[in-house]
C-alpha cells in the first residue's frame, strides 16, 4: 500500500473530507506554498528529531523553523537535536524522502504539533510524494493524529 493509499483510507475510515492537491515536484513546504499559491503557514512541515534519543515527529506551520531550544524546554530534555534523512528514511518505506505526512501515528511515531498550525482553518501537507498533497481541515489533522500541542516553533527567513 502507498503512503497516499494508507493516508485515505485512514480519513475515509474515519469519514473526514478531504482533498487530494497535486502540484509541480515541491521538496519543502516553502516551494509547496508558492506552487500552489498558498500562505506557507498553511503547510503542515514535518521535522523529526530525538528528544534524549526519543524520536518524535514535530509539525509546523511551512513559515516556521524548529526552536531547538523551546523544545529541549518544553520536553524538559536533556539533549534534542534534528534527525538526519538517513537516520529515518527506513521507517517510511512508503514514502518518498522528505515526503513524510504529519501522521507519525501511521508509523508508531509520537507526533507533537507546535501550537501555531491551529491557527489555520485549514492545512495542506505532503501524501507521501513531492508531487501530492492533502488538504484537510486543522481540526480534522487532530483528529487523524493525535498530537500533543507544544510551542517549537520560531519564524523561518527565507533568502529569495
Amino acid at each position: 500500500m502507498s503512503c497516499k493509499e494508507r493516508i485515505i483510507a485512514h480519513i475515509e475510515e474515519r469519514k473526514i473530507p478531504y482533498k487530494i492537491v497535486e502540484h509541480p515536484c515541491a521538496y519543502s513546504a516553502h516551494a509547496l506554498a508558492q506552487c500552489k499559491q498558498l500562505p506557507e503557514q498553511r503547510v503542515a512541515k514535518v521535522v523529526l528529531a530525538y528528544v534524549d534519543e526519543k524520536l518524535v515527529m514535530l509539525v509546523l506551520p511551512g513559515s516556521q523553523k524548529v526552536d531547538l531550544e523551546r523544545l529541549r524546554e518544553a520536553f524538559r530534555a536533556s539533549l534534542v537535536q534534528l534527525a538526519r534523512e538517513h537516520e529515518f528514511a527506513e521507517l517510511f518505506p512508503d514514502c518518498e524522502l522528505g515526503a513524510m505526512p504529519p501522521l507519525g501515528n501511521l508509523y508508531n511515531i509520537p507526533v507533537y504539533v507546535d501550537m501555531r498550525l491551529q491557527e489555520e482553518e485549514e492545512i495542506i501537507f505532503p501524501a507521501g510524494s513531492h508531487h501530492e498533497a492533502i488538504q484537510i481541515k486543522y481540526e480534522d489533522f487532530e483528529r487523524l493524529a493525535h498530537p500533543i500541542k507544544l510551542d517549537c516553533a520560531r519564524s523561518a527567513v527565507y533568502a529569495g
